[in-house]
């Protein structure tokens, strides 16, 4: 029977929980390199979230977070039934540079506004008008919450999906906790927010590709 091979299972453990709140039925990809092994998932509004943890791991397995999470909370090895097939996502290119600073206070009152937008349009309407909380929430999430200028290149958009991503992903760490701060970072068509706790990325210039597979993509 192959086993998970993680060590930092608290670290896994806390990216899990996290996930699976937001989606029950997510994969998560788990992807090793040089004796630590990188978590990665979608979340349900298109954007890739990571973390790296201690241990081999099992090479590059698919499964389901909550299954994987079960295991890990009882103290087990083994690695739940793969479902390589489930992931239909490409990943970032592994070389990235990061061309701003944000303080992640900045980005925790940033996903706070957007939260609160939502619950008082969803609970009073707008200007007096019944609307669809979906159709307001896709709204918000394509925001453009900041956009930065690197000293070379053209700006970078951030949008509230990664906003959201990073703060509901708990990568910038308790709220209580000392000051952080997240960094920008692009990789190709790909922006992502890099945060102490984990990183969380979407394509630029398009939605994220459906791609038909047998095996895992290459990315």
């Amino acid at each position: 029977m192959s086993e998970h091979g993680l060590l930092g299972v608290p670290d896994a453990g806390a990216f899990l929980a996290r996930l699976t709140r937001l989606d029950p039925s997510a994969p998560v990809r788990l992807r090793s390199s040089g004796g630590r092994t990188a978590l990665w998932a979608r979340l349900p509004w298109e954007v890739l979230v990571t973390r790296e943890v201690a241990g081999p791991g099992p090479g590059d397995a698919t499964v389901s977070a909550a299954d994987l999470l079960a295991v890990l909370a009882a103290g087990g090895a083994a690695l739940p039934e793969r479902r390589d097939t489930q992931w239909r996502w490409p990943l970032p290119p592994p070389a990235s540079r990061a061309v701003e600073s944000i303080s992640g206070a900045e980005l925790t009152q940033l996903a706070a506004a957007a939260a609160g937008t939502l619950r008082e349009i969803a609970s009073g309407g707008m200007s007096g008008r019944a609307v669809g909380q979906r159709a307001v929430r896709d709204a918000l999430l394509d925001h453009v919450a900041m956009v930065v200028t690197p000293d070379a290149g053209e700006p970078v958009r951030i949008s509230q999906r990664l906003v959201q991503a990073v703060a509901r992903m708990g990568f910038l760490g308790p709220r209580d906790g000392d000051p952080v701060e997240a960094r920008v970072r692009v990789a190709g068509g790909w922006v992502g927010i890099s945060a102490p706790y984990g990183v969380a990325w979407r394509q630029s210039v398009h939605k994220l590709t459906v791609m038909p597979m047998v095996g895992h993509p290459k990315g």
